[in-house]
């Protein structure tokens, strides 16, 4: 009987995230066990994304025509993080497609090699008028054309 079992991805590890933001903690971070909270997270990923879109790809939160929306996003935890902390959050494209594009997220303890947390974020372009969905802008292409990566095995 041949296996026909798709090979084991490794762990994600700092070196595998092409762009880091610092994200310190805040206070209000925390919840009542004394850890961050598990939807704060999400605002993490959301962070990193927006400040890689704004700062290289001239992304107008306000004005621009054409925005991502978020129709998937998933996140693993792998270890607490707490205030007051600093986190490394490093982003990668796995794919970038006509309308839409995939990053893989990483939270990193600041220093840290294993990441406390990874996970995906998908975007996909609209009229910001009419949500219909377009093609990803140029200039957002040409800020996620060098965070592309390929799929690592073990």
């Amino acid at each position: 009987m041949e296996n026909s079992a798709k090979p084991k991805k490794r762990p994600a590890r700092r070196g595998d995230f092409v762009h880091f933001l610092s994200i310190p903690t805040r206070w209000r971070d925390n919840d009542v066990y004394g850890h961050v909270n598990n939807v704060v997270y999400y605002s993490y990923f959301d962070t990193v994304v927006n400040e890689h879109l704004i700062r290289e790809g001239g992304l107008d939160i306000h004005r621009s025509p054409v925005i991502g929306v978020v129709v998937e996003t998933l996140c693993q935890f792998h270890q607490e993080l707490c205030f007051p902390e600093v986190i490394e959050a490093g982003i990668c494209v796995k794919r970038l497609g006509n309308r839409s594009v995939t990053y893989h997220i990483g939270l990193f303890k600041e220093g840290h090699e294993e990441p406390a947390a990874t996970g995906h974020f998908v975007h996909v372009y609209i009229e910001r008028e009419t949500r219909k969905p377009v093609p990803i802008p140029e200039s957002i292409r040409e800020a996620l054309v060098p965070l592309v990566v390929e799929e690592k095995e073990e």
